[in-house]
């Protein structure tokens, strides 16, 4: 299975579009440590897990939308400690914030502690606007009717 095995830096470095020195300061810094062995001195090379290069790809890609890796930093540590599983969340970012979709009504700002943030669906609203309109249609008729 793919998860189980170990992958190189440069394996990482590639798939994930990040330099050798972006992947030793994250480690050096413990944004994202290599889980299945870290560096050990001269001659050792890290190796990271599935998860570990799903995470550099997530931070990669957070980056790229111009958040600071501080605030990055923030929003890995809370997704950690949520009791759920992140796999289903759509992180959702302006380049300032960063949001974890709850629901499709409700996000989470995961640079706010989880402070919630509501979203109201254009779709959403429409679809329950048509129904509403057409239920109000049923009732005028028949009462025009009776």
């Amino acid at each position: 299975m793919v998860a189980d095995q170990g992958y190189g830096v440069r394996e990482v470095q590639r798939v994930v579009g990040v330099t050798y020195r972006q992947l030793d300061y994250w480690a050096r810094t413990e944004l994202v440590v290599p889980s299945v062995r870290d560096a050990g001195g001269s001659g050792t090379q890290r190796l990271y897990s599935f998860q570990d290069i799903l995470k550099l790809r997530i931070i990669k890609s957070l980056l790229d939308t111009g958040v600071t890796l501080q605030k990055i930093r923030r929003a890995t540590d809370f997704l950690a400690g949520m009791k759920q599983s992140p796999q289903g969340t759509t992180l959702i970012s302006d380049g300032r914030r960063v949001y974890a979709e709850a629901s499709p009504d409700f996000l989470l700002d995961l640079l706010a502690k989880g402070q919630g943030v509501f979203a109201i669906s254009i779709d959403g609203q429409w679809k329950d606007l048509e129904k509403d309109l057409a239920k109000g249609r049923k009732r005028v008729a028949r009462a025009g009717g009776s």
